[in-house]
């Protein structure tokens, strides 16, 4: 049985229980992180919880614990379910209370954590995958990372019915992200990523990623895409801390970069996998 963590304690999986007057249940009422675990220990979980206090904070939430209080529960996690590569999540609600759409006066948190195994590092989708294109149905602060997404579900869904591994989302033809994941195009070199505002969520594997690219000397435009672009440029790949960096080498019935991965794609995920082994090789 796999432990889990519930307002202060590691109990088995089966004995986590929340209220079904959470607001998290009634109004989607909460925000989460998830942050990669690569050689049994965390990866970049400090950005990550820096994320989750931003989001705390824009909506008014209460936040049950610090970013350093965090991070030990966090890694205990990993190391009591075994995980040696894989994921940790965490969520925060408002809590219980009485169902009003307002907040109330004075919430108690609630907030849980659990790990998952998954292949990262050695992906068997790395050789490319394919996305399927679908219309952005979310709200107007994608910026915050909130556990109410319908949106992405469906287009989620839509994808896996399309027999696609992501959806590319967009809005009048524009590409916003993915459905769990920035996205990016190569042309003539040059890499090629929305900027940031309220229209999508602020990546960390994203500014990870900006940051290989400077170092390696590629350069990067940080420029709305249409469809159109993804589906004619050179390489396409997407950005996320559950899948790190993925080609994209369909879109739809489009190939892209002749079906295979691009050599600026491939020496980022080259370039993103050795740093993740790099910070978490064990002292």
């Amino acid at each position: 049985m796999r432990t889990c963590w519930l307002n202060g304690a590691f109990l088995p999986e089966d004995q986590a229980h929340v209220s079904i007057f959470d607001r998290g249940v009634l109004f989607g009422d909460g925000v989460y992180e998830v942050a990669a675990v690569v050689n049994g220990r965390l990866l970049d979980a400090d950005r990550h919880l820096a994320r989750l206090e931003r989001s705390q904070r824009e909506l008014q939430l209460p936040a049950p614990r610090s970013s350093a209080e965090w991070l030990p529960i966090m890694q205990e996690l990993a190391t009591v379910n075994g995980i040696d590569e894989g994921l940790v999540y965490l969520q925060v609600t408002r809590g219980a209370a009485e169902r009003d759409f307002a907040f109330p006066s004075a919430p108690t948190p609630t907030a849980f954590a659990f790990a998952r195994p998954k292949r990262l590092t050695d992906d068997p989708n790395a050789s490319g995958i394919r996305v399927h294109v679908v219309p952005d149905l979310r709200w107007q602060r994608c910026d915050i990372k909130s556990v109410a997404m319908l949106a992405q579900v469906l287009a989620k869904q839509a994808a896996r019915q399309a027999g696609a591994f992501e959806a590319m989302m967009h809005e009048d033809g524009l590409v916003t992200e993915g459905g769990s994941s920035n996205l990016w195009i190569v042309r003539d070199g040059v890499a090629y990523t929305r900027p940031l505002s309220n229209d999508i969520l602020a990546g960390i594997t994203r500014d990870v990623v900006l940051e290989l690219a400077h170092g390696a000397g590629i350069p990067v435009r940080e420029r709305a895409f249409t469809v159109e672009q993804a589906c004619a440029a050179d390489e396409c790949f997407l950005s996320s801390a559950t899948s790190f960096v993925l080609p994209i080498t369909r879109i739809d019935d489009a190939i892209v970069g002749g079906g295979v991965p691009g050599p600026v794609t491939q020496r980022l995920r080259d370039g993103y996998v050795a740093r993740a082994r790099s910070l978490t090789q064990p002292a």
